[in-house]
């Protein structure tokens, strides 16, 4: 299965729930990235790795997909 067709395919609930949460750190983790005021250095450090575990949780949630879809496409390949 292609990223593209896994990227597509239906998500199972629980990944979505995971991918919504993920979106909402990334943008957290980015607004204190970006904050207008001088944020003490330890901060900003705890936003990027926010934002970069929000990222890759997203990305990861959204490329998972249910098995029942898997193995539908096992079967038409044989």
């Amino acid at each position: 299965m292609k990223i593209n067709e896994r990227a597509k395919a239906p998500t199972p609930k629980i990944f979505k729930k995971l991918r919504n949460i993920g979106l909402i750190m990334a943008a957290v983790g980015g607004t204190i990235l970006t904050a207008p005021v001088s944020l003490p250095a330890l901060v900003s450090s705890i936003g990027g790795y926010i934002a970069v575990a929000g990222g890759v949780l997203s990305s990861v949630s959204q490329i998972t997909v249910e098995d029942k879809t898997v193995k539908e496409e096992k079967n038409e390949e044989q």
